[in-house]
């Protein structure tokens, strides 16, 4: 049985699927890309699990609709070296996840009910869903906290599982967490989309977890502790992730230190270099795309750490300079410069105009196609945010906005309404333009 269909089976729904239409009536379309815009979250996160699945059969790009879904998925095929222009879109899974009173939980589930909503990769370049969390975080991991309280995600334990705010714990006697995953990634790739994960590499952002249930800080220089986040990463890879985002890249080796925000030591040069060559080697995956936050100025340092790509060289305010510099790197296909929609530590403010100017930019800034750089968006990029939270307060805390204590209301009050809505017709409408090219 796949693990789509072990899902559904875990969740008590049968494996038979029917044509959906409100996609039907909500998609946009693109050649034979298809995606849901025009809408507020919420309209997709109050559905099923199965009515998901059946919004992505019903967007299938082969036109064909499967009354069960597909045993064998491939990911979308753009060579070895994709990450060089993909668009990486991060969506915070932990904020749309369940909060029921205090407890927050599936926000796998919740990822998938978001996916037909996220444009599928274009012609010449791919799209690829970054997931914020996937380890427990240090504090109050399965749990909401009032906005002004820190519930940060940049704190992981590691030997401890995956997070309860994303697995569906309640069913992981029947599909595991892993197989979770694995049906998440499925179901992206299905839909055109590439996927990865957020991770962080500051010693003191991560604490391992002992037989005895306390809490230790990693150290890069224990060789268990080593291994331990290495093979911690390859299991991920294994369950059908294709990209690692790595948080303070830049700051690996002792580089730029003045600069650094993070918290504890950092992995040397050599042994940053080794995780990802072993990471591609053990998995047996070449085509892994690897990204460094701000891995910008020496570049030939970050190509021969192993990075495809890196975020926050060039500003995509204006059209022309990013033309200009797409055609300086259109020879770098194995690491080029990313270009920022805006990133993990965004505070908001920028006016919707800005934000669609800077989108456009990413995607159509080139001669043609195969020059494209990367580019890196967040959820609000797509999904504005409520005007009193942003991209980083979200990174940095967990609040529930529910008024009711149920996972509706928060999913009803977390995003912008009207003005939101009005907003993703107008992302969807640019993309709609660039997915032939």
């Amino acid at each position: 049985m796949n693990v789509v269909n072990k899902l559904l089976k875990a969740l008590n729904q049968d494996t038979n699927l029917v044509f959906d239409n409100y996609t039907l009536e909500k998609q946009f379309v693109s050649g034979m890309k298809k995606w849901i815009a025009n809408i507020v979250p919420a309209e997709l996160l109050n559905r099923s699990v199965k009515e998901g699945i059946e919004s992505l059969v019903t967007l299938s790009q082969d036109g064909v609709f499967y009354n069960n879904f597909p045993d064998k998925i491939e990911t979308p095929n753009y060579g070895d070296n994709w990450g060089v222009s993909a668009n990486y879109i991060e969506i915070n899974n932990r904020a749309i996840a369940e909060m029921h009173g205090n407890k927050c939980k599936n926000g796998i589930l919740s990822s998938i009910k978001l996916l037909p909503a996220i444009p599928p990769s274009a012609k010449s370049w791919a799209n690829c869903i970054i997931l914020s969390q996937i380890f427990p975080n240090i504090y109050g991991d399965g749990y909401n906290k009032p906005a002004e309280e820190e519930n940060s995600i940049y704190g992981i334990k590691l030997n401890y599982g995956y997070s309860r705010n994303i697995i569906d714990y309640e069913i992981s006697d029947k599909i595991s967490p892993q197989e979770q995953f694995r049906a998440f990634n499925d179901l992206a790739n299905f839909h055109g989309l590439k996927t990865g994960f957020r991770t962080v590499i500051s010693a003191d952002q991560i604490k391992v977890v002992q037989s005895d249930g306390s809490d230790i800080t990693f150290d890069w220089n224990n060789s268990e502790h080593f291994n331990l986040f290495l093979n911690s990463h390859i299991e991920l890879i294994n369950s059908g992730f294709e990209a690692i985002f790595i948080d303070s890249a830049k700051h690996i080796g002792g580089y730029d230190m003045g600069n650094y925000t993070g918290v504890g030591a950092l992995p040397s040069y050599e042994q940053m270099q080794y995780i990802i060559h072993e990471i591609r080697s053990r998995s047996g995956n070449t085509h892994l795309s690897f990204v460094g936050e701000k891995s910008t100025g020496d570049f030939a340092r970050y190509e021969n750490l192993g990075l495809s790509t890196g975020t926050g060289f060039i500003e995509p305010e204006d059209f022309h300079t990013v033309r200009d510099e797409s055609i300086d790197y259109k020879y770098s296909k194995t690491y080029s410069p990313g270009i920022e929609v805006s990133n993990d530590n965004d505070t908001g403010g920028r006016s919707y105009e800005e934000r669609l100017r800077r989108i456009h930019n990413s995607i159509f800034a080139y001669e043609f196609p195969s020059d494209k750089l990367a580019s890196f968006m967040q959820t609000e990029d797509i999904f504005p945010l409520r005007y009193d939270t942003n991209t980083h307060h979200l990174m940095m805390s967990n609040p529930s906005y529910s008024e009711d204590e149920t996972p509706q209301s928060h999913w009803e009050n977390l995003f912008a309404k009207e003005d939101g809505k009005e907003y993703n017709k107008q992302v969807g409408e640019l993309f709609v333009h660039s997915l032939n090219l």
